[in-house]
């Protein structure tokens, strides 16, 4: 482990126009601006009475007794002529934009409008909104007074465990109950696992890195597996793209482990996985990997606009052509030393 020293000037790390620069005054991301436990239960609660096409299920239970959910959208999801895909989200409590980008497509996916009748009947939609229910609430039974916030959000659960790390063991009730009651009950064809990276990310030209992406990389994965995988990063890559605020980089990490998603779903379940990386975090023990919330609102829409456009690429099958050449151009990313910090 090093330390890395940057100028003290650097109060934080601002994206204008996505390009990295000071901003002494910053308003951090508002976490009463998210939407909470209860709102998101009787939000579930809602959608599951008013929906004919959407059920919500309970999964589980969290170490401190929150209920998990599986959200089930679609008409038949026995019917093996339509495809299944899976996207997971929060397991780390303190990345929880792209849970609130689950709420918009779960709300979306709801309605009764001509284009999610045209998508449910070729797809079958399985969302896990927010795995780490206790860390999202700050309620943990570990000191996190370490953190700069303080532990208003926690990246590990309730026992102070990385549930992106028991998915070999399921030592901890929220894997387990993913692991029992969603990937060994239903087929799935392909899986997003959506998380946030740090803040202070930047390619080579110092823009700001609004996402990361990477395939299982696992020698047990299967070949057709592996390209499967490239084929959806490719697919949320041609729909983030195009957009202003749009900066994607490959997420670096050549790790075989299986105790992650992305390698575990794709190894031990043959599930074409990609890791999605929204930007920054809700609370850190570093100032400058927190979003501020003026970020806030783009980086929700980026969330959603890659699971829309993963679930009509599966729907409509354009996703078995598309071209993984994207991964060959795809930048790197590295971290802007801001302030003290920790690298790996």
């Amino acid at each position: 482990l090093s330390l890395l020293v940057a100028p003290s000037f650097y109060n934080s790390v601002k994206a204008d126009g996505n390009r990295t620069s000071v901003n002494q005054h910053p308003e951090l991301l508002k976490i009463e601006s998210l939407t909470n436990y209860n709102e998101m239960s009787k939000f579930l609660e809602n959608v599951d009475r008013k929906s004919e096409h959407v059920n919500v299920e309970v999964i589980g239970e969290s170490v401190k007794g929150r209920k998990l959910h599986l959200v089930k959208i679609g008409d038949n999801l026995d019917d093996p002529n339509k495809p299944t895909i899976l996207f997971l989200t929060q397991q780390h409590g303190n990345e929880p934009l792209v849970t609130e980008s689950a709420i918009r497509v779960i709300r979306q996916l709801s309605t009764d409008s001509k284009k999610v009748r045209g998508l449910i009947d070729k797809v079958n939609i399985l969302i896990v909104p927010r795995l780490n229910l206790d860390g999202a609430e700050g309620d943990v039974d570990w000191d996190s007074s370490h953190l700069y916030r303080g532990g208003l959000q926690t990246r590990n659960n309730a026992n102070g465990i990385n549930l992106n790390r028991t998915h070999n063991s399921l030592s901890q009730p929220e894997t387990k109950a993913l692991h029992e009651n969603v990937l060994q009950q239903y087929d799935v064809d392909y899986a997003i696992d959506f998380h946030h990276q740090i803040a202070n990310r930047a390619t080579d030209d110092g823009e700001l890195v609004s996402g990361a992406m990477l395939y299982p990389t696992n020698d047990g994965v299967k070949d057709e597996v592996l390209e499967s995988s490239k084929k959806l990063g490719a697919v949320v890559y041609k729909a983030i793209e195009p957009k202003k605020y749009s900066n994607l980089a490959r997420y670096h990490s050549d790790s075989t482990s299986t105790s992650i998603a992305r390698n575990n779903f794709a190894a031990h379940y043959d599930i074409p996985t990609l890791l999605f990386e929204n930007r920054g975090l809700s609370d850190s023990p570093n100032r400058s990997a927190i979003l501020e919330q003026k970020d806030r609102e783009y980086l929700i829409k980026q969330g959603e606009v890659a699971m829309m456009a993963a679930i009509e690429a599966v729907a409509n099958r354009s996703i078995e052509t598309a071209d993984t050449s994207i991964w060959d151009s795809l930048p790197e990313q590295h971290t802007v030393e801001t302030e003290l910090q920790e690298s790996e």
